[in-house]
C-alpha cells in the first residue's frame, strides 16, 4: 500500500456500492452523488492498493480476484460501524435469552454467518438456536410455534394470513456464462438467446420451480441438460462450458473450484429478483430475544 494515502469511509462507501451495482453510474444513484465521484474514488483505492479492484466491461464492472477480497473486508467495516450507531451499547448487552431461527439452505451458505457473527457482537447474552430446514418445514415449524423466526427466499412463499413478512434483500438475477462462451460476444442478451444454447437447471431451494415460472411467463423454456442441487457442482460446470445458468448475485462467485472464471451478463428481459427475507406468526408477540433479531436484520439490511 502506498504510504501518505489515507482510505476514508465514503471511499468504502462508493466502492461497495459499485461491487454491488455493477456500474459506476448506478453506484452513483444509489448514494446520491456524481459517476465521477464514484470513479474518483476507486481509482484512488487502486492507486492506493497498487491492484485493479474492477474488470471494465463494456456493460459495467465485474470485481477481480483482489477486488473481491477487498470488498469482503470494506463491508465488514462498513457493517461495524453501522452496528455500533444503530443501537446503544447497555441495551444490546442487556438482552438475554434464545432466538430459535428457521433458514434454509441458501440462506445459510450466502447470506446469515457474516449478518450472525454481527448479531453476536452487539447482542453477546443472547443464544441463536439455527435449524437448517426447507421452507416448507420451517413455515410449519413458525405456524407452530417449534420456531420463532424463519429466514427464507420469501419468493417462493405462499401468500397466507398466518405470516407476517419482511423482506430483507432483493437480489437481482444475471446470466453466468464461461468467459468461451459464444453469448460473451454479444452486446445484449435475451431469454430467447440464452434458450438457444445449454442450460443447467439449479434445483437447490426451489430454484428449478422459481426459474421455471418467469420462463414459461416469456412463453419460452430453457434447454436443460444438467439438473444439480450442488452450487460448487454448477459453477464448475458453467466454467468448464456445459452450459449457462441464470441465479442471483448473491450466489455468484466469480471462480469456480478448479479456478475457472465464471463471467455474468444482465438479461435485458425483466426477471423478477430473488426476494430473501423473514416469517413470523402475524398474531403473536416475539420474545424479547427473537424482537431483538428481527429487528437487527431489518436494520443491517436497510443499510
Amino acid at each position: 500500500m502506498t504510504k501518505g494515502k489515507d482510505i476514508s469511509m465514503r471511499q468504502l462507501r462508493y466502492f461497495v456500492a459499485a461491487a454491488d451495482s455493477g456500474q459506476f453510474s448506478q453506484a452513483a444513484l444509489q448514494v446520491h452523488v456524481s459517476q465521477s465521484a464514484i470513479t474518483a474514488a476507486v481509482l484512488h483505492l487502486e492507486v492506493t492498493m497498487g491492484v485493479s479492484l474492477f474488470e471494465r466491461l463494456p456493460h459495467g464492472v465485474v470485481l477481480t480476484a483482489e477486488g473481491n477480497k477487498f470488498a469482503q473486508h470494506a463491508r465488514h467495516i462498513l457493517d461495524s460501524l453501522q452496528d455500533a450507531l444503530s443501537e446503544p451499547l447497555f441495551l444490546s448487552h442487556a438482552i438475554k435469552g434464545t432466538v430459535r431461527v428457521g433458514a434454509s439452505y441458501t440462506v445459510l451458505g450466502y447470506f446469515l454467518p457474516a449478518l450472525l457473527a454481527r448479531f453476536k457482537r452487539s447482542y453477546p447474552q443472547v443464544d441463536i438456536d439455527l435449524i437448517d430446514m426447507d421452507r416448507h418445514s420451517i413455515e410449519v415449524a413458525v405456524a407452530n410455534g417449534d420456531l420463532d423466526l424463519g429466514v427464507v427466499i420469501v419468493s417462493n412463499t405462499l401468500k397466507s394470513h398466518d405470516f407476517a413478512r419482511h423482506v430483507l434483500i432483493r437480489s437481482r438475477r444475471q446470466l453466468w456464462l464461461s468467459s468461451q462462451h459464444p453469448l460473451m460476444k454479444s452486446t445484449s442478451i435475451n431469454l430467447e438467446d440464452v434458450a438457444e444454447h445449454a442450460y443447467i437447471l439449479a434445483t437447490v431451494d426451489e430454484g428449478d420451480t422459481s426459474t421455471l415460472r418467469y420462463w414459461e411467463s416469456r412463453g419460452l423454456a430453457p434447454q436443460v441438460a444438467f439438473h444439480t442441487s450442488s452450487m460448487e457442482a454448477l459453477r464448475g460446470l458453467v466454467a468448464h462450458d456445459f452450459g449457462v445458468t441464470i441465479l442471483s448475485d448473491m450466489l455468484y462467485r466469480a471462480w469456480s473450484l478448479e479456478g475457472k472464471k465464471i463471467e455474468v451478463r444482465p438479461i435485458v428481459d425483466v426477471i423478477p429478483p430473488m426476494e430473501l427475507g423473514l416469517i413470523w406468526l402475524a398474531d403473536k408477540c416475539l420474545p424479547e430475544p427473537a424482537q431483538a433479531f428481527r429487528q437487527f436484520l431489518i436494520m443491517a439490511c436497510a443499510s
